[in-house]
């Protein structure tokens, strides 16, 4: 009711204007068909000029004459507006000239929307000043902290190289500190070791002046250990005199680290395993028999059981060998089986040489004899012959 008062009172005085302005009621009469006309276009509200319907148009949103556009609608009409014609977008339909229309287009529509908002409530003033304040998101990259000038992709190019520069300033004061840092820890430990050279020097000068002192007293003489030699130990110059100290305990007392003990256990048990294998083949004849070849395969089964066990202590030793060259690689009954044939085999040329070499002194010693046998007939027969010599010389 209140709407339709207004009006028909702003037809009345446009009506009453027009009469006056003309001062003739026939010619009021004749502006009677425009009245419809005048009554719309202030019913409407403000007039809507002709640039802000080209910007409506062109985000294609309604007029303000046909409704009203939110915020949002119109922010989300801007956006899809800006990724068609906006340079940097790199699509088919990029225009920076219609993009620059659009973007004044989209200023001058929210210049409008907040001042119908102002009139409408302090609520609606608030979201506006909210939205006017808030830049569109496709606007956030091509600030560039105003750095450059030129289009877009220009100012983008001089942006990158600005950041790269500031990123070698940053590097290159963040060395110098470094620098800095080091240099004067450098100087802070040259300084702490001075002082504990100087404290060190006065300290053996003390300890020598009382060593002297008390050698012009005589306080050396008729000591326990005089004229013994003194128990002195390796020193080690990597280890803390503690820990050297200790292990040199541990020594003295027979200790051996656990790794030492596995490895001495597994070259004893590999000795015995050879050893056993070592007899059984030398037992076996040339060409063996069916007895003895049962044995040895009996006797290379319990070998490669003994060898399975001593596989898994050099596991273990390998995981607790303190160095890689230290570790061991597996036995194989392969190669123990053959590594005894080829001990067999050289144990036979040493017995076959060891009694070619007992027959070549058994023949020598032979020949000796026989030789100590011609000589004695020999010195016998020359002894008869001496006799008679002398028998005869002693009858004539």
């Amino acid at each position: 009711m209140v709407c339709a008062t207004a009006s028909h009172q702003q037809m009345s005085c446009v009506m009453k204007l027009l009469l006056i302005q003309h001062g003739d009621f026939c010619h009021g009469r004749a502006m009677l068909p425009l009245a419809p006309f005048l009554l719309r276009a202030l019913s409407s509200g403000p007039r809507v000029s002709r640039s802000l319907r080209e910007s409506y148009q062109l985000l294609q949103l309604q007029l303000p004459d046909e409704g009203e556009s939110s915020p949002a609608q119109v922010k989300e009409a801007y956006l899809r507006m800006a990724k068609l014609y906006h340079p940097d977008t790199g699509a088919a339909t990029a225009d920076q000239a219609l993009f620059a229309r659009v973007e004044e287009a989209y200023r001058a529509v929210l210049v409008h929307q907040s001042r119908l908002q102002s009139r409408g409530g302090s609520a609606e003033e608030d979201e506006d000043e909210k939205m006017r304040g808030a830049a569109p998101q496709h606007r956030h990259y091509l600030s560039y902290e105003g750095v450059g000038l030129g289009t877009p992709s220009q100012r983008e190019r001089q942006y990158r190289q600005f950041r790269v520069d500031r990123a070698v300033e940053k590097a290159l004061d963040y060395r110098q500190k470094e620098h800095q840092t080091v240099a004067a820890a450098e100087e802070g430990a040259v300084r702490q070791r001075s002082r504990q050279i100087k404290l060190t020097q006065a300290v053996e000068r003390l300890v020598e002046d009382l060593i002297q002192e008390s050698m012009s007293r005589g306080d050396f003489r008729n000591l326990s250990g005089a004229g013994k030699p003194i128990n002195k130990f390796e020193h080690n110059p990597y280890a803390d005199p503690m820990t050297h100290n200790l292990n040199r305990i541990l020594i003295d007392n027979g200790y051996q680290p656990p790794w030492i003990v596995m490895q001495r256990d597994i070259r004893e048990d590999i000795a015995k395993v050879r050893e056993k294998l070592e007899q059984g083949r030398a037992r076996l004849s040339d060409p063996s028999t069916p007895r003895e070849h049962a044995q040895w395969q009996r006797l290379c089964g319990e070998a490669g059981e003994d060898l399975k066990k001593l596989n898994k202590t050099v596991d273990n030793f390998n995981l607790i060998a303190p160095m890689l060259s230290m570790q061991m690689v597996h036995f194989s009954l392969e190669r123990e089986i053959a590594r005894a044939g080829k001990a067999a085999l050289q144990g036979r040329r040493e017995r076959k040489r060891e009694r070619e070499r007992e027959w070549e002194e058994q023949r020598r010693e032979r020949e000796r004899e026989r030789e100590k046998r011609e000589e004695t007939k020999t010195s016998k027969g020359s002894g008869q012959l001496g006799l008679i010599a002398r028998v005869l010389s002693w009858l004539k």
